[in-house]
């Protein structure tokens, strides 16, 4: 980002921004092997989010303090695909990890004189740049600006400790938690973690920074004390958002930093019009774009990219992941669409489920119907098309209006390789069919009910492949022999 600011003659002053991440914590009460900058929130680890935010602000560069799990958490940020704008990312490594101080002073050396540095933590996912954008404003280039938090407990936190007795008074000091006396733990006004500074100054006071404290760490909060030594202003941009500076410690808050997370995108998507039917029982761990007059009913969750077309309904229970789904389409309950790399499309006004399945590849045109325990892979189906009941296309290219029988299936593997089925327009295929691939069905043609087809079929014919039905009068069925 490039803050625009007014400077002492009234001109504008270009203020290139510089994002730190502290992400070399281990998480200790997550009980993972998954470094805990590297949990999951809303489908995408929580240091994903925090990159989002320091793009959103277009920093400079995003400086990401690295310690345990270094290696894993590195290599996540080159694997952000959902990235929508460049942003240059350099690593530093805390080894061993002696406090939030000394994590920013191992990114000193990758910071510039001339900028600002916004500090943010890779374990708190939800503050908006908005927020970010004020509190730089706050610092205009000269100031150490911190944002602050009105917790009414504020427990375990740094405490603002202000000149005076008012809410407004000069930022004299920040106080931990453990290092303050009975009368500063009764301040509510607290440090959220995240701070604007000129980057000349703080690599300044970093270097002053000592561990003479209960923790016996180095404090990035002692910073503060230093400004104010300095005749440096400390100002504070207070919010009463508390997600926004809400960290992660535990997967008690990792639950519900989920559920505010996904109220956040509820909220979001029925101001543009979305019905829910109820925005508690609702999961995007993605990106989902509705068009007008989408309803989703409850339990649904949507995964990677989805598109809702107008007037599309999802039923309740259904997960929906890399798929587009045509306008006027109704899904019914407990279907499942996964598109993952080769991505799933459904035309308009199709007809879905219940428990139906659609796989990568499945691409189905205007007013198909797929019904309940009907799976579709690698298959594309031409307008109204349908397969009720109880069937499995895989490999195969469906024409208009074929009408796919019970129980049928593409036999599409031999054991190595997958072979393609070829069923042209208007074939009507029988309840309980094997297709055995590579072959053709004509158009018009019918299939038998029972049949197990091995051959191409002409067009317009009624094939029927199975073995002549025999009746054996007076038959007894086999009885068990009495045990030994």
């Amino acid at each position: 980002m490039t803050s625009e600011l007014q400077d002492k003659d009234g001109t504008l002053e270009r203020l290139p921004i510089d994002v730190v991440i502290m992400a070399a914590g281990k998480g200790t009460r997550m009980k993972s092997r998954l470094p805990k900058v590297l949990q999951p929130l809303g489908g995408r680890p929580l240091l994903h989010h925090v990159l989002d935010t320091a793009r959103a602000l277009q920093a400079r560069q995003a400086v990401v303090i690295t310690g345990h799990g270094a290696m894993e958490v590195e290599a996540a940020c080159s694997m952000d695909t959902r990235a929508e704008s460049p942003l240059t990312i350099s690593f530093v490594r805390q080894e061993p990890q002696l406090g939030t101080g000394h994590a920013v002073q191992q990114a000193v050396p990758a910071l510039a004189d001339d900028g600002v540095v916004v500090i943010l933590s890779g374990d708190v996912p939800l503050t908006r740049p908005a927020t970010l954008f004020h509190l730089i404003t706050a610092c205009a280039g000269e100031k150490l600006a911190l944002l602050t938090l009105q917790m009414p407990d504020p427990a375990g936190y740094g405490r603002i400790v202000r000149a005076g007795t008012g809410v407004d008074g000069e930022v004299l000091a920040i106080v931990e938690h453990k290092d303050a006396t009975p009368e500063q733990q009764a301040i509510t006004e607290i440090y959220s973690g995240i701070m604007a500074v000129p980057a000349a100054q703080l690599k300044r006071w970093l270097a002053r920074l000592d561990n003479s404290n209960a923790q016996g760490e180095y404090y990035l909060t002692d910073v503060v004390k230093f400004a104010v030594a300095d005749g440096v202003p400390v100002v504070a941009h207070r919010i009463d958002d508390a997600v926004q500076v809400t960290g992660v410690n535990s997967p008690l808050q990792l639950a519900q930093l989920e559920r505010a997370y996904q109220l956040q995108q509820a909220h979001r998507l029925m101001d543009e019009g979305v019905r829910l039917a109820d925005p508690a029982r609702f999961d995007v761990r993605g990106d989902l774009l509705c068009a007008r007059d989408v309803s989703i009913d409850v339990n649904c969750v949507f995964q990677g990219q989805v598109n809702l077309g107008e007037g599309v309904s999802i039923g309740a229970n259904c997960v929906i992941a890399n798929a587009v789904i045509g306008a006027g389409t109704v899904i019914h309950p407990f279907t499942h669409i996964d598109g993952e790399n080769l991505g799933v499309t459904v035309g308009a006004g199709a007809l879905i489920g219940p428990f139906a399945r659609l796989r990568p590849g499945a691409h189905l045109g205007a007013e198909v119907h797929i019904g309940n325990f009907v799976e579709v892979k690698n298959s594309t189906l031409a307008k109204g098309a349908k397969a009720n009941h109880l069937a499995y296309l895989g490999d195969a290219t469906v024409g208009e209006r074929v009408n796919y029988g019970a129980g049928s299936i593409t036999a599409n593997y031999d054991g190595a390789n997958k072979h393609r089925t070829v069923i042209e327009d208007d074939v009507h295929v029988g309840s309980n069919c094997v297709l055995v691939a590579p072959i053709t069905l004509g158009a018009g043609g019918t299939v038998g009910g029972g049949s197990t087809v091995t051959k191409n079929t002409p067009a317009g014919a009624l094939t029927v492949a199975r073995g002549k039905q025999v009746s054996i009068p007076n038959w007894s069925r086999p009885k068990k022999l009495p045990k030994a």
